[in-house]
């Protein structure tokens, strides 16, 4: 039975942008990806928000920003709740994305899109998976199962395989790479031939890609350059996925002695630089079988790297000795260290800047890699500085109000709550803490506690100086350590000296500490014009396929339908076409715009329908195989309603029973016509999907064969409805995106004396050869005489040329015996 099939785009279609999409197969619906892109922008949010409660499950490819930085906003903000699928890589250097963009971000700008308290909600959802492994989805899911395969590009990256009742096949496939690397080895597209739908990106259709080994010397010729004229080079790189790339190269070079750079320092700065190497240390087993030979033979880990320095801030880096090369995000320059080294660095000539991706349009990265003769340009400086003078004195008042109005508010409950004579004396010994205005005798009352309690007290007051006892502070360890108590102001000092001197600022400015998050800080904004003296190149090292590769692969994989995701207009034109010329007519392109639904249902006449709970309670169904079938009388009720179907309550099996209890039962209808028909539930899902065959021939109707069926129209329905029915059914009326696919028309029981007779109906197709053993465990002797089924030599059953099954003989018992079970053969409605 063919499955509704409907892809809406809410980002990342004729533009290179953010990927999120949401598909949608029968009634469940998954949000592949859910990407944001660099700039933060709230349009992507304003589309996601409109589908978000619809969403049953997201599946995540790769795990950059671009694919998975909406989650954290999703899940905190929007009320995303549902199952996360992805790689277990994709899930901890995920984390890892996140952590450093947040940081980079929080590090010179007040940012509060999301927290890493929201990256860690969101993560907390996601259930990891392997390579291969099969997944059957439950309750409204029933049915479908994904299966993960390996994508290249990034570590854990995925091409995800969605699969209807072993019968539709989906392919999601997005920036993959076929090629082996130093790292991972390339895609498995080869494992998935003849999809119904492939979704890909054209991000690189019309890119003409160098080979890797001129690459290679390219990158190469220029670190040497820049080191040997005294100047440092910056690598922009991302946080956790193309750097381990770049990262492995690197270090196998300075490894090599003929390269005369082990002389040289080689560095890695960002915000979680050592986390995402000991994450790397423990997936070996998800990189290249190079890489897994090495540690096996070697027991030697790849990643222990030999000449790379891990850096946290700006005051580490400063420590590595110049000329060097560090390794840096972010890969767009919006934001992080490799924006802060940017400005320091270009204006020298000896230094270098290698960009190794193209970030989204807009981005400072990707201006430099579109012109690259720019020598003058204005750019926002942004940093995070420490409060002084005036502002801090404000800034600490206003703290030490708020303290005090926290104090006097616990104070107030613990006074509320406790009633022992412990909180009594509590009271008693913070209280001249609090009221530091008045004046104390050596023979101190209780000003502003409680005044008596329940029981009288007959204590004295004893002399005492006024004096706040500061409780000390416990946890599951012991005492909490305060590390500035133990700090030595000299050794600060000289550390402080020592980088600014290393780092050569003039000004005194000092470089970005990591650690402002315990002294109050302001944000500063300024425009400068910066001179760009510094040699700026592109070298690819994005991990995709080539324009042509992409091409081959897809007509290797032979879709029956295309949708085209994820780059700009020309290049998902050109592969559009070069897919058309490839294919022919035999397979369907799809270009989506921006918020458009794609209907990618194989079958082009199936609709929907509701069905009304007293309809459903009077259909008598007929059991054939391991589908039951009934007749519908209806009519449609074009009054339609807005109903929203993505949140329609989970069931836990097939049939009949859960579609009464849900009191809405979907129905799929296979024909020209709208009409009566028969009905299948139960062998498509949890909520009993129906099969309502209008007239004409039918195919199949829940997995059981048919033959040609005659059937009549449903009384009751006028030729201008039923017109109406099809354009509503098929989306032909001018709607608002979002509410096309909840516009479902009811189909409602007709009265009884409406009802019109029908000729019985027999479906099945069984074979006579089956049809023999029925008979011959019935006592019937049966034998094939020339094609045709000889019973008790007075009947003979035979299958005419149209398929139908012949049943000639005398009229005896045995002829009604044997036609009885051949009626038992098929449903009869």
């Amino acid at each position: 039975m063919t499955s509704i099939i409907k892809l809406t785009a809410l980002s990342g279609v004729q533009e290179e942008s953010a990927l999120c999409y949401l598909l949608q197969v029968d009634e469940f619906r998954f949000l592949l990806d859910c990407g944001w892109d660099e700039t933060f922008s709230m349009d992507i949010i304003d589309t996601l928000k409109r589908y978000v409660h619809q969403v049953d499950a997201v599946l995540l490819s790769h795990p950059d920003p671009i694919h998975l930085g909406a989650l954290p906003y999703a899940v905190g903000k929007l009320g995303l709740n549902c199952t996360i699928y992805a790689t277990i890589p994709v899930y901890k250097m995920g984390q890892m994305f996140m952590y450093d963009l947040y940081q980079s971000r929080h590090n010179t700008e007040d940012f509060s899109l999301f927290t890493l308290d929201d990256v860690d909600s969101a993560f907390d959802k996601i259930q990891q998976l392997k390579y291969s492994q099969i997944v059957n989805l439950k309750g409204k899911g029933h049915g479908l199962s994904i299966t993960p395969l390996p994508a290249g590009h990034m570590i854990g990256g995925t091409i995800w395989k969605i699969v209807k009742d072993g019968e539709e096949e989906i392919v999601y496939a997005v920036d993959f790479n076929h090629k082996r690397e130093i790292h991972l080895n390339g895609c498995s597209l080869e494992m998935v031939s003849r999809p119904s739908l492939l979704i890909t990106d054209s991000f690189n259709a019309t890119y003409v890609q160098p080979r890797r080994k001129q690459r290679d010397e390219q990158l190469l010729t220029i670190v040497m350059g820049t080191l040997r004229a005294d100047g440092n080079c910056l690598i922009a790189v991302d946080t956790a996925g193309r750097v381990l790339e770049l990262a492995q190269l690197l270090d196998q070079i300075w490894r090599t002695k003929d390269s005369g750079l082990g002389v040289y320092s080689l560095a890695l700065l960002n915000n979680v630089s050592y986390n995402v190497v000991e994450f790397s240390k423990s997936q070996v087993e998800w990189m290249s079988d190079k890489l897994m030979r090495c540690f096996e033979d070697k027991r030697n880990n790849p990643f222990q790297f030999r000449h790379l320095s891990l850096c946290h801030s700006l005051s580490d880096l400063a420590r590595v000795p110049s000329p060097k090369v560090v390794l840096c995000s972010q890969p767009d320059l919006e934001s992080g260290f490799s924006r802060e080294l940017f400005i320091q660095w270009c204006t020298e000539a000896k230094n270098s800047i290698i960009l190794t991706y193209r970030t989204s349009p807009g981005t400072l990265a990707r201006y430099l890699i579109d012109n690259p003769g720019e020598k003058m340009m204005d750019l926002e400086v942004r940093k995070r500085t420490k409060l002084e003078g005036k502002e801090l004195e404000e800034y600490l008042e206003k703290e030490k109000m708020k303290k005090e109005a926290a104090k006097k508010l616990e104070q107030a409950k613990e006074v509320d709550v406790d009633s022992s004579e412990e909180s009594d004396m509590e009271d008693e010994l913070e209280q001249p803490a609090v009221v530091k205005s008045k004046h104390h005798d050596l023979m101190m009352k209780g000003e502003g506690g409680r005044k008596g309690g329940f029981f009288k007290q007959a204590k004295k007051s004893y002399p005492m100086f006024p004096v706040h006892e500061e409780r000390i502070k416990w946890d599951e360890y012991g005492e909490i350590i305060r590390p500035e108590e133990f700090l030595v102001p000299e050794l600060q000092a000289t550390e402080e000296e020592k980088s600014k001197l290393e780092m050569g600022l003039a000004n005194g400015d000092e470089p970005m500490d990591q650690d402002l998050s315990d002294v109050p800080t302001k944000c500063t904004s300024s425009m400068e014009t910066m001179e760009i003296k510094a040699r700026v190149t592109y070298i690819d090292y994005e991990g995709r396929s080539d324009g042509d590769s992409i091409k081959k692969i897809i007509n290797q994989m032979k879709p029956r339908q295309l949708v085209i995701v994820n780059g700009p207009p020309d290049a998902s034109q050109d592969l559009a076409d070069s897919c058309k010329a490839f294919s022919g007519k035999d397979i369907k392109v799809y270009t989506p715009k921006l918020q458009e639904t794609v209907d990618a249902t194989s079958e082009t006449h199936i609709y929907q329908v509701r069905l009304k709970d007293s309809l459903v309670s009077s259909l008598q169904f007929c059991r054939a195989r391991d589908t039951e079938l009934a007749w519908v009388d209806g009519v449609l009720d074009m009054r339609v309603a807005q109903v929203d179907t993505g949140v329609l309550a989970e069931e836990g099996g097939g049939g009949v029973e859960d579609g009464m209890e849900d009191g809405e039962l979907i129905a799929e209808a296979e024909a020209a016509g709208l009409g009566v028909g028969g009905v299948g539930a139960g062998a498509l899902g949890a909520l009993g999907v129906v099969g309502v065959v209008g007239a004409g021939a039918l195919g199949m109707v829940g997995g059981v064969g048919a033959g040609a069926l005659g059937m009549g129209v449903v009384g009751g329905s006028s030729e201008a409805a039923q017109q109406r029915a099809m354009k509503s059914l098929f989306g032909e009326d001018e709607k608002e995106a979002g509410e096309e696919s909840d516009v479902i028309p009811t189909l409602e029981p007709l009265p009884p004396s409406e009802i019109p007779g029908h000729q019985s109906v027999f479906i099945n197709e069984p074979r006579l050869s089956d049809f023999k053993q029925v008979l011959l465990r019935e006592g019937v002797q049966a034998e094939f005489v020339g094609g045709v089924l000889v019973c008790n030599n007075l009947v003979a059953v035979r299958r005419t040329e149209a398929g139908r099954i012949c049943l000639e003989g005398l009229q005896c018992d045995d002829y009604y015996k044997i036609r009885e079970l051949l009626y038992q053969q098929y449903a009869v409605v």
